[in-house]
């Protein structure tokens, strides 16, 4: 049993450095991209790509620490995991919804992202995966942190079809609000899941 539960933090582990990984790549390009074509939807999804690999940091952290601490600490660093994680969601949220609204007021028009829409399908593909697997070993070693980072993967999922959304119709029928549209939304799953994140951490 002591075997098995060991090597289902040692996946526990891979599954999060392989989350820090992708969203670093998937955060540079993401940025890039939304600089290059003025998209605050797609620099909005790469600032939310950063708030995973910082999530999947803390996750390694926290993961080290088993069996290295008491079971009381241990609960401590998976609270204050999650509080970390939720509090750079709310950070994020209020940049991403400031520079969405400017956006919409000033009349920043976008331009169209080929490269964007091909990121935000193979994150459509690739963070459903994930985030099943995390769930599945988060649940196996009794981790609500790992849950909890699972969620934010799953999420980031549900963004990336708001991102291909809005890329989609500024690319195909030149409606440009949709760019900022789709950054609004992206703020509305920031906020939510800083919520959850910080409410799971406040009431274990």
């Amino acid at each position: 049993m002591e075997k098995n539960m060991k090597e289902l933090y040692r996946k526990g582990l891979y599954l999060e450095y392989f989350t820090v990984a992708y969203n670093t790549a998937e955060a540079v390009l993401a940025i890039v991209f939304g600089k290059m074509a003025n998209s605050i939807a797609l620099i909005g999804f790469g600032l939310d790509s950063i708030v995973e690999s910082l999530s999947g940091f803390v996750l390694i952290w926290r993961l080290h620490k088993h069996g290295k601490i008491s079971e009381e600490e241990e609960e401590k660093a998976e609270r204050k995991a999650m509080k970390f994680v939720a509090a750079t969601f709310f950070i994020l949220g209020g940049y991403v919804l400031f520079q969405s609204l400017k956006k919409l007021v000033t009349k920043e028009i976008p331009d169209p992202s080929l490269p964007g829409i091909i990121l935000a399908v193979v994150s459509i593909v690739v963070m459903p995966v994930l985030s099943f697997q995390k769930i599945k070993t988060g649940k196996e070693i009794k981790s609500k942190a790992l849950v909890a980072d699972a969620k934010e993967t799953f999420a980031c999922a549900m963004l990336s079809i708001a991102l291909l959304l809005g890329l989609s119709l500024n690319y195909a029928l030149g409606i440009w609000q949709a760019d900022a549209i789709a950054g609004l939304i992206i703020v509305i799953f920031l906020i939510r899941e800083g919520c959850e994140s910080w409410e799971a951490a406040t009431n274990p």
